[in-house]
């Protein structure tokens, strides 16, 4: 009997999740990046951010995924703290959808929901209909893990041991706080939380004063996510996470002096209609969830300032500004031609800068072996990725308006650059997994190889500044970078035959000689990029009308 209770238990909610997580993957896939844009822009303020995630967390069924979605917009500064408060808040919101959807009890159609969502899935010609497919899929599951989870439990409905067990949730709701979320902290979702606490309910387990406390302990478990997201990332996206714990657990400290006065349970019965018994507990499970959920956005709403200010209390310190937005791409003067490449250019200096900064904590990794300086190139790489995304836009816009030859002729060489310095970032982040393999798997380096990779770093540090000069209008800085590059490339070769010598002298593994390798191979590939943009300050090259690049020898200033 207990085997057969735990077994079923076990695998109900084993199904349960995993239809969570089919039918939120579906519905991300079917959204696409579209996603992350709303999440993005439509943020200006606190009441717009709350819409904006409750509309893509009802959407996507996940406030997990919102929410470290979030997390990582602050971490990139492509969203500020107190814009991620709204968002976190209207991701509460939105979850109280899965409980809502799952209170309509279909279990009837779970099977079939199977059945149909795998054929669409196997056999969908296109991507949507493959999406969509997984999306009934997930669904099907989920009410078959929750049909699972409450026929294993009505027997257990007769247990006078077991009922008095959970009896105590209702006495004392501070106990049934505790077992949401210690419960949600261990299966990581809420949603898990709240179809095992309407299958106890349905099962007559539990009655509707003990659910209400476990779905408030839920409540607080799900911020585990969050905190797990912003581990080894920026102060502002630690205290964002914060917020939302402390929305979380002040709601739930307020909400149980209801919940023992009666006052809460009372309210709940009254917005939904009929009796609670087996067929209706469900309902006001979910209702409850919402109410919660709701009232709680609606005390902080006017309280945003002081949640904002008090995380920055617990979390203290000065954020180290990227700036993932552009600081010079004013769309007003997008009528001013010449005025408005002068900003663009400004703009890729800064994008250039962001990437040498980059660079510089690779090198900072490398010598100290240390993982510390090398979690910052993530953010920076997201930073610059956004800066090639709006540059290039507001280029095209640019290319739009009636432009002199002169204009003209800037703009091929503007949009490839800005390409090319986006290809610098990827270098970066690919120099991170290496050291970063070099790290964990204890491939060290010798002295001399260090030493060599420093000699390589500086050359590519100088070409980068040379690089940012020449684009600030000092062009006989260009010049100097395609002399450094020369000087690049000799060493690259020099020291693979470095690198051979100490394989056969047996100072270097071969393993980390591998390492070696390609981190130089990368370093060579950041000083063509460079290139590329230098030859494009000097109009070494112009593009033709498929935008192919073609060289042509242009005799240095005398």
């Amino acid at each position: 009997m207990a085997r057969e209770i735990i077994f079923g238990l076990v695998g109900g909610l084993g199904l349960f999740l995993f239809g969570i997580k089919s039918l939120s993957e579906g519905l991300q896939k079917a959204a696409g990046s579209k996603i992350r844009q709303i999440l993005k822009f439509l943020t200006k303020n606190a009441l717009i951010g709350i819409l904006v995630g409750t509309a893509v967390t009802a959407l996507i069924q996940s406030s997990s995924a919102t929410t470290v979605m979030v997390v990582g917009f602050v971490n990139a500064t492509l969203m500020t703290l107190r814009q991620a408060l709204g968002v976190i808040m209207g991701a509460n919101i939105g979850t109280t959808v899965t409980a809502q959807i799952i209170a309509f009890k279909l279990d009837q159609y779970a099977l079939p929901a199977i059945g149909i969502g795998f054929a669409f899935m196997a056999f969908g010609k296109r991507r949507n209909w493959r999406f969509w497919g997984q999306v009934l899929f997930g669904f099907g599951f989920l009410f078959l893990g929750m049909t699972i989870m409450k026929d294993t439990l009505k027997p257990l409905a007769g247990t006078e041991h077991v009922r008095n067990f959970f009896i105590v949730f209702s006495r004392y709701p501070i106990l049934g706080v505790l077992a949401g979320m210690l419960v949600t902290f261990v299966v990581q979702s809420s949603s898990a939380t709240i179809g095992l606490t309407m299958a106890l309910a349905v099962s007559g387990l539990i009655d509707f004063p003990g659910a209400v406390s476990l779905v408030l302990g839920e409540n607080i478990g799900t911020t585990i996510t969050a905190q797990l997201a912003c581990i080894g990332t920026s102060i502002s996206s630690r205290r964002a996470a914060m917020a939302h714990t402390m929305f979380n657990v002040i709601g739930v400290s307020y909400m149980l002096v209801l919940v023992y006065s009666g006052v809460y349970t009372r309210f709940i019965d009254f917005i939904t209609p009929g009796e609670i018994n087996p067929d209706t507990i469900m309902r006001h499970i979910a209702n409850s969830h919402t109410v919660f959920n709701i009232v709680n956005t609606l005390v902080f709403l006017p309280l945003v300032g002081f949640l904002e200010k008090a995380v920055m209390f617990i979390i203290p310190g000065k954020e180290e500004s990227i700036l993932a937005e552009p600081q010079y791409l004013e769309k007003h003067l997008l009528d001013t031609p010449s005025l408005a490449l002068y900003q663009a250019k400004k703009e890729i200096v800064r994008m250039t800068e962001i990437a040498k900064d980059a660079l510089s904590d690779t090198r900072e990794g490398l010598i100290e072996r240390s993982a510390k300086p090398l979690k910052r190139v993530a953010n920076k790489e997201d930073a610059i990725d956004n800066l090639q995304r709006e540059i290039t836009l507001y280029l095209v816009e640019l290319s739009k308006r009636p432009l002199g030859q002169e204009e003209a002729d800037k703009l091929p060489p503007l949009l490839h650059s800005v390409n090319d310095i986006e290809r610098i970032g990827d270098h970066a982040e690919n120099i991170v997994e290496l050291i970063e393999r070099a790290i964990e798997e204890n491939m060290p380096l010798s002295d001399e190889a260090v030493g060599e990779l420093k000699m390589v770093y500086d050359e590519v540090d100088g070409m980068c500044s040379d690089v940012i000069a020449a684009l600030s209008d000092d062009e006989s800085r260009a010049d100097d970078a395609l002399e450094r590059e020369k000087r690049i490339n000799k060493l690259q070769e020099g020291l693979r035959y470095n690198h051979i010598a100490r394989l056969n002298a047996g100072k270097c593994k071969v393993l980390s000689g591998i390492i070696f390798l390609d981190i130089v191979n990368n370093l060579e590939k950041i000083g063509d990029h460079l290139t590329n943009v230098a030859q494009a300050v000097k109009g070494s090259f112009h593009y033709d009308n498929v935008g192919k690049k073609k060289h042509q020898h242009v005799t240095a200033p005398a």
